[in-house]
């Protein structure tokens, strides 16, 4: 980050989809992992030096692997996915401008046997703060 830049607020992510976990789920994972990752310490919206906000655009299940059965009509679901969808960005506060901001689109996988949706929805919101982290420190 800037040099300027010590503190940061991460705000709830407005939510344009049905699955209202996933403002507190996303919220809690990057209040978590993204203050440590980028060195910074977290702040309230007034006086933190840089903001992180965005809104969760889509959430969708898919199943990538399945199988045909004996008779035309049955499909036996092996491997299910989570595909979120995501724009986040990062402002500076004291210059306003945004130092960062982009689509994420970030994909959980879970067995449909042996785990349920919310290990996909896990595995999704950790890849997409990796995937702000990862663009956060790609421009310093």
């Amino acid at each position: 980050m800037p040099p300027h830049v010590r503190t940061i607020a991460i705000l709830p992510f407005e939510n344009d989809t049905n699955r209202f976990e996933l403002t507190q789920e996303l919220h809690e994972a990057l209040l978590r992992d993204l203050p440590r990752a980028l060195g910074l310490t977290v702040a309230g919206e007034e006086t933190a030096d840089a903001v992180v906000s965005g809104t969760i655009q889509g959430y969708e299940l898919r199943a990538p692997l399945y199988r045909r059965g004996q008779q035309a009509e049955t499909v036996q679901v092996l491997q299910r996915q989570v595909e979120l969808r995501v724009e986040a960005q990062i402002l500076d506060r004291e210059n306003y401008t945004i130092l960062w901001e982009q689509q994420l689109r970030s994909t959980g996988q879970y067995l449909e046997a042996s785990e349920t949706e919310e290990v996909g929805r896990a595995e999704a919101i950790e890849l997409c703060v990796q995937e702000i982290v990862d663009g956060a420190q790609s421009n310093w």
